[in-house]
């Protein structure tokens, strides 16, 4: 449920889209009043701005402020920015933010595959510049990923921290070193099972159980080192001799992927991408990830992080017969 007190400060999100849209949501739900400039250009149709109405956005809000050229943003202490993943248009947005907000604002920029320093080049404040990763639906995951480097505010950063843990409900990680990891880990992942499908061994729909059957399971409760030690980390190690000599280390993309891609598959918005979509099962997709994002929140909750510090309640042993 949204607050409707302006108690906390004011809060400058760019863009309008589904990641946008779910950051408005756990900003508004966190009490914070929010301005969101519309003006941003798109590239790519997924993250194409969308209206309000259609992701639980409640436009009737009176903090919640829509504006449409970031001229008319004045007077806030930190931006939250979204954009493609294209340096041009991050450097282009960096630019006009630096010419409407005071010198000292944070800009909190998304960047999967870009440096941070990079960002930071053409800066007037580049201390003041952070990354920040978020994942759809941003309202309702614990993901936040943080990027600093050694030229960032730590003052900022460990404040930006301390918000997103205490006042927006995330479970933040900060990265030191100038790029983000969660991006690179996916790609890890994804870059073994395009090897996997490009030679034969199995299709996309086995790599798809095998992920959503296997770890699919454990990794919302512990993630992979914790569960390693779960299972027992001494048998990793064994595997892991001999299994990482034969991992993909491709440098390209597959060309069956390529096809897909130049075949207008982009996914559930073109109705066609690794799989075919009927028409408007799109919609049944959306409506049904939004609802298990929520009932998935609500299991991983039960079991935080920090597990061992959280009081377990008492159960009752099993009676053998």
């Amino acid at each position: 449920m949204s607050h409707t007190s302006p108690e906390r400060e004011p809060i400058l999100v760019t863009g309008w889209s589904k990641l946008t849209t779910g950051i408005v949501n756990c900003l508004r739900q966190a009490g914070h009043p929010v301005t969101v400039c519309a003006d941003s250009r798109f590239e790519n149709p997924a993250s194409a701005p969308v209206s309000p109405n259609q992701l639980e956005i409640n436009s009737s809000d009176r903090f919640l402020t829509v504006i449409d050229r970031l001229d008319e943003a004045a007077d806030f202490s930190q931006v939250i920015a979204c954009t493609d993943e294209n340096e041009v248009q991050k450097k282009a947005l960096i630019r006009q933010l630096e010419a409407v907000l005071p010198s000292d604002a944070l800009i909190a920029i998304n960047t999967e595959s870009i440096p941070l320093s990079t960002l930071q080049q053409e800066a007037s404040n580049p201390e003041r510049i952070i990354g920040v990763n978020w994942t759809i639906p941003a309202d309702t995951t614990y993901f936040l990923e943080i990027i600093a480097n050694d030229k960032t505010d730590s003052r900022q950063v460990n404040a930006f921290y301390t918000t997103a843990k205490l006042v927006w409900q995330k479970d933040p990680y900060v990265v030191r070193n100038d790029n983000g990891i969660r991006t690179r880990l996916l790609c890890a992942m994804i870059r073994e099972a395009f090897y996997l499908v490009e030679n034969g061994y199995v299709t996309v729909e086995d790599v798809d159980r095998a992920c959503r059957n296997d770890p699919g399971y454990y990794l919302p409760f512990s993630g992979n080192f914790r569960y390693m030690d779960l299972m027992g980390t001494f048998i990793y190690g064994v595997v892991m001799q001999d299994l990482f000599p034969e991992l993909s280390k491709a440098r390209h993309v597959p060309r069956f992927f390529n096809e897909i891609v130049q075949d207008g598959g982009l996914g559930m918005v073109t109705e066609k991408g690794f799989y075919a979509y009927k028409k408007d099962e799109a919609e049944q997709w959306e409506e049904s990830f939004r609802e298990f994002s929520h009932q998935i929140r609500d299991l991983i909750s039960k079991y935080p992080f920090d597990y061992a510090e959280v009081p377990q309640p008492i159960r009752k042993q099993p009676v053998v017969q």
